[in-house]
């Protein structure tokens, strides 16, 4: 898939089926539509291209009301390749960008694009003060030569899956929901980096990593799987900590006990999945009795993870 930064930037092979769209997290109902959209550049003989903000538009028009990241943007590049997308626009959202009226939107993106066909959510809002609509896009493609899709949101148990319905899973940390929405298990990447070395004098050392991902897991204890990023397709069995660690009333962090010995860590990139969640993050007596349940912990991740790669 290529990937470019602006849409003036002729990059695909006309005719082209456009997405428009955030897909954070690129979950269920972002696949279903992708999915269409490379149907119909098949058809058309054409090129299936994907369009999205880089940064989130609530970035800059309500930071106050920004909603957290469920992936970087590195993430949702790879997650849209896996679609089977052409090209992916990253397009840079600034105040200039915002203040396009939909017609403006239309001629210098929608048409710079080669689109002939385009694809959105039934919800979807765009042009300075989101101005626009589905029936007003359908509207300029009439006039100006494009079809328009507004696809209804996928449902999942009666409700829209939606990338506020995974954020709130993950708050949760209702891995189980959180997976079914997402069609793929909740991951993170994240850079190991020195932290305050607690864990390695209690006999568990782990990897402390700094993340882009912002929608975490709610805080507590998770059997997870853990790859070295550009290094090995291998994954690890492991056991995450999310949150505060109340015994030493430390910061919070992110933490991997990793239960094999793949070597020293600091400064290499791991991706951590999160297969089930183990138990609350709580306050021990003192560092024996959290050395014991830490013990627990690993028995009971081991037992969960092989259970797991077993089905």
């Amino acid at each position: 898939m290529l990937l470019v930064h602006d849409t003036r930037v002729a990059c695909a092979k006309p005719p082209v089926a456009l997405a428009i769209g955030n897909f954070d997290g690129v979950h269920r109902g972002h696949r279903y539509l992708l999915e269409r959209v490379v149907e119909r550049a098949r058809a058309l003989g054409g090129s299936s291209v994907a369009l999205t903000f880089e940064p989130h538009p609530s970035r800059v028009l309500a930071p106050e009301r920004a909603s957290a990241r469920l992936v970087s943007l590195d993430r949702k590049i790879e997650l849209l390749a896996e679609t089977g997308l052409d090209v992916t626009v990253a397009q840079r959202f600034d105040e200039p960008f915002s203040r396009l009226d939909p017609r403006a939107f239309v001629q210098g993106v929608v048409l710079a694009l080669g689109a002939r066909a385009v694809f959105v959510g039934a919800d979807f809002r765009f042009g300075h003060h989101r101005a626009g609509d589905a029936s007003g896009l359908k509207a300029l493609g009439a006039e100006l030569g494009f079809e328009v899709h507004a696809l209804d949101a996928v449902e999942d148990r009666g409700q829209a899956i939606s990338s506020s319905r995974v954020r709130a899973a993950l708050r949760q940390g209702d891995l189980e929901e959180a997976s079914r929405l997402l069609g793929r298990l909740p991951d993170l990447d994240g850079l190991v980096v020195h932290g305050d070395h607690r864990a390695s004098g209690l006999g568990f050392p782990t990897a402390n990593l700094r993340t882009p991902t912002e929608a975490l897991p709610g805080d507590g204890v998770y059997a997870v799987e853990v790859q070295l990023r550009g290094e090995s397709p291998r994954w690890w069995p492991a056991v995450a900590n999310l949150g505060v660690r109340p015994t030493f009333n430390a910061g919070r962090s992110v933490e991997v006990h990793l239960l094999g010995a793949p070597g020293d860590l600091y400064g290499r990139t791991l991706r951590v999945r999160f297969v089930a969640r183990l138990r609350d993050e709580k306050r021990f007596e003192g560092p024996e009795a959290l050395r014991a349940q830490l013990a627990q912990d690993v028995t009971r991740a081991r037992e969960l993870l092989e259970r797991e790669g077993d089905q």
